[in-house]
């Protein structure tokens, strides 16, 4: 059996696929042939996989930085809220129900834990090292039976715990200890050390708090891995959303409450653009471009941009020829009208009317990698890039109709051809819209997306090769794993795993 490790957090954002992925590309440069692991995953970001089918992003990046394709073992499970507390289940790829988590957890996760333990257990016959993930906490005790995607995970794959512990929030002691000394006595020899992770400073300062871990514990300190702003890789939830990047360029996010693939804008930093989250209609003064992103509810949070008033700002903003891109569920958003299905999406409703589209949902999925070929009279950034292929991904339910002009011909999906249009524009191409995810990954359409708006701005145009996201993110990767070998016990480590449980 292949050998593993487990990396629990005593909360959510303690840095777990942070640690994983710099581990996944320290074990990979060493020579193991080693994959990530999540048994289930709470997420609104995902990605495809080439066979179709959609898994947490954090996974697909930790993939990506082992030099693997994602495949949809690395995430067996992935939950997606939709609000009200219901989520939709997705497992191996495919949705297979929309429950409340009480319907879950009562009902359905044992039997999503056998789809996980399948996966892993076809994973251990191909890798030599598993690296686990956890989620949220393993000392959530009130579905602490039903839990599968913590300490469970790790006895079935024979995998240590290491527990980080985040303490930038402050209470990193008291955490670490208290998770301790609430999990059941069979499953706490399974923790086998500890990391505090975010610190900032001077490291020493927590000499005494190390010593104090340790003898309280009596498990090792394998590190204080410092905070660091440039190894940041894409955030997983709502919480890891900030501003980046600086430039003369500036481009607003609407902050939408069920936000998806969020990740789609870090390679603008690339290209000297300052990008901020709109949680207000203010925040949209000033920017020279605007986008309305994916989400998991469309309806919901088109209601929730009239609500708040965003729908008048883009609509003013439309009017006045300022740029305006929707994504995904944005660009469903952007069109005359929406059609329920009565399943995630209830209801009609009318769109914001800027696009000449026509949205009708289903409970049918599209989520597959792309290739497309732009059209030939494409408007606005499109302009430069006509006949030219771009790649992205889509992971959409619904088919949208459009009476405009059509942007791009999908040729790809997946590891097999096809002939789709999709997406339009209005105003010149000042308005414009797709389902393609990932498009700033692509350095042809960032850059062409640059310069049309530096242009329009009066500044000079950006020259020069373009990396790819893929690249920018392997840098970041590598960048991790340097700064995990300068402060993590790699010999203890290594112990750790080679020992098993």
């Amino acid at each position: 059996m292949s050998r593993a490790l487990m990396i629990c957090g005593t909360t959510s954002d303690a840095g777990k696929s942070l640690l994983v992925t710099g581990l996944c590309r320290l074990f990979a440069r060493r020579g193991v042939k080693v994959a990530p692991f999540k048994s289930q995953n709470m997420a609104l970001n995902a990605y495809t996989t080439l066979q179709g089918g959609e898994i947490g992003l954090a996974q697909a990046l930790q993939a990506e930085a082992c030099g693997l394709e994602p495949d949809l073992r690395f995430n067996p499970v992935l939950l997606k809220p939709l609000g009200d507390s219901k989520s939709q289940v997705i497992v191996m790829g495919c949705p297979v129900a929309v429950l409340g988590a009480r319907s879950y957890h009562l009902d359905y996760c044992e039997r999503a834990w056998e789809a996980a333990r399948a996966a892993l257990r076809s994973l251990q016959e191909e890798f030599e090292l598993i690296l686990l993930e956890g989620a949220g906490s393993p000392a959530e005790m009130n579905i602490y039976h039903r839990d599968i995607a913590n300490l469970r995970a790790a006895r079935a794959a024979g995998a240590p715990v290491l527990l980080v512990g985040d303490i930038e929030r402050g209470g990193v002691i008291a955490s670490l200890v208290g998770t301790l000394e609430v999990l059941p006595s069979e499953d706490r020899p399974l923790i086998r050390g500890v990391v505090v992770n975010k610190f900032r400073g001077d490291a020493s300062l927590f000499d005494e708090g190390r010593t104090f871990l340790e003898s309280r514990t009596g498990l090792p300190c394998l590190g204080v891995v410092p905070y660091a702003e440039d190894l940041a890789v894409p955030a997983e939830d709502s919480l890891g959303i900030r501003d980046f990047g600086s430039g003369p360029v500036r481009i607003a996010v609407v902050a939408l409450p069920h936000m998806a693939n969020f990740n789609d804008f870090d390679a603008l930093a690339d290209e000297e653009c300052r990008v901020l989250f709109a949680r207000e209609p203010s925040d949209l003064e000033g920017a020279d471009a605007i986008i309305l992103p994916g989400t998991k509810t469309t309806l919901a949070d088109l209601h929730y941009l009239r609500t708040k008033g965003f729908d008048r700002v883009l609509v003013e903003a439309a009017r006045k020829g300022r740029p305006v891109w929707g994504i995904c569920g944005g660009y469903q958003m952007l069109g005359r009208r929406l059609v329920g299905d009565g399943l995630e999406e209830e209801g009609d409703a009318e769109g914001l009317g800027l696009l000449e589209a026509t949205t009708t949902f289903s409970p049918q999925k599209v989520a597959f990698p792309v290739e497309a070929i732009v059209d030939e009279k494409a408007q606005g950034p499109f302009t430069a890039l006509r006949g030219k292929r771009l790649k992205g991904y889509e992971i959409h339910a619904g088919t949208t109709v459009t009476e405009g002009p059509v942007l791009l011909h999908l040729v790809r999906r997946g590891d097999r051809a096809c002939s789709i249009a999709d997406g339009t524009a209005a105003r010149g191409g000042a308005v414009f819209g797709s389902y393609l995810h990932g498009l700033c990954d692509d350095p042809l359409f960032r850059r062409a997306f640059v310069n049309w708006i530096r242009e329009r701005k009066g500044l000079p145009l950006r020259t020069g090769p373009g990396r790819t996201g893929r690249e920018m993110r392997g840098a970041s990767y590598d960048r991790l794993a340097d700064h995990l070998e300068r402060h993590l016990d790699l010999r203890r480590l290594d112990e750790i795993i080679e020992k098993g449980i």
